[in-house]
């Protein structure tokens, strides 16, 4: 059997393949995935009904190392019978730490006084210099309350005393009670949160949940941090709202049309970029591998894969 994997792969996790006597092939171009048996994605690959098909009809599983599969195409998967799995419940900690510090570096200028101890401008200790916004007793907005809003919250909440509220498709009361946060409306929790941190999956109803109007009513003095999926954000939007002062300042680790930016955002200097690495941890992304090539071995092997995404 041939499994084709689309990208460089920890070497220990890819020998499983190759010890299980699959004839493993690495590379970008899904040409050499022709004859696969099954194909091992990243989230930038855009896997579409027409590379299913010139990949052929023995294709039996994509195994995709990523928690959304909103980069394939799942009623054609459906339709051929080819089975998904993604990489649930690995990735909550090094997201939730890195939205935490994602916030911390927007609302305390560490970025930008980095850069400025760098480039010799430091002259000595001014009472003004990078005057940044403490977190403790604040209000941090959750956008979705699952694995990793939850873990997000916990940290600020525990950490920092901040004030939680949230706001997802379904209201949970006891979780509410039991992690001591409210829920809010979207736009309610917009217009009183002091960070806006968003944990949703990228859908239909969540493509630019965040855009002009919402600006419009978040405050003034707000930070926007985005860890989960970048089209979530209208980008545009958000370069005009950071210019026009809509809001104080956004964090950004996900972007609309990566590895592409919305004109004027890399000029800005109350914006955070970085190069989506929330989830870059070894213990991360190491539970990823291992886990994407188990599922593809049990698919293999005529199992039904552990973490398979009912299509």
């Amino acid at each position: 059997m041939k499994v084709f994997v689309s990208k460089t792969f920890p070497a220990e996790h890819g020998a499983l393949l190759s010890q299980r006597g699959y004839d493993v092939e690495f590379g970008s171009d899904f040409a050499k995935a022709r004859g696969a048996d099954a194909i091992l994605t990243f989230l930038t690959d855009r896997i579409d009904k027409r590379i299913m098909e010139s990949i052929g009809p023995q294709l039996k599983i994509i195994g995709n190392c990523a928690v959304g599969t909103d980069n394939i195409d799942l009623a054609a998967a459906r339709e051929k019978g080819i089975l998904i799995t993604n990489t649930p419940n690995v990735l909550t900690e090094a997201v939730a730490e890195h939205a935490v510090a994602m916030t911390l570096g927007i609302a305390r200028h560490v970025a930008q006084a980095d850069a400025f101890m760098r480039q010799g401008k430091y002259r000595g200790w001014e009472m003004d210099l990078f005057m940044g916004t403490e977190l403790r007793g604040k209000m941090l907005g959750i956008i979705g309350h699952g694995r990793i809003g939850c873990r997000t919250a916990e940290i600020f909440q525990k950490g920092f005393d901040m004030n939680i509220v949230y706001t997802d498709t379904v209201r949970n009361e006891a979780q509410e009670e039991k992690c001591h946060i409210t829920f809010m409306s979207l736009l309610d929790l917009l217009k009183t949160a002091d960070v806006v941190s968003i944990h949703v999956p990228l859908l239909p109803t969540t493509r630019h949940l965040v855009g002009q109007n919402e600006f419009q009513i978040m405050k003034e003095t707000s930070f926007l941090v985005n860890t989960s999926r970048g089209p979530i954000v209208d980008e545009k939007a958000l370069v005009e709202a950071l210019k026009a002062g809509k809001i104080k300042g956004a964090a950004l680790d996900v972007f609309e049309e990566e590895p592409r930016l919305a004109p004027g955002l890399t000029k800005l200097g109350n914006v955070l970029l970085t190069p989506h690495i929330a989830s870059a941890t070894k213990e991360a992304r190491g539970n990823m591998a291992a886990m994407t090539v188990n599922n593809i071995i049990a698919a293999l092997s005529g199992q039904t894969p552990p973490n398979l995404v009912h299509v």
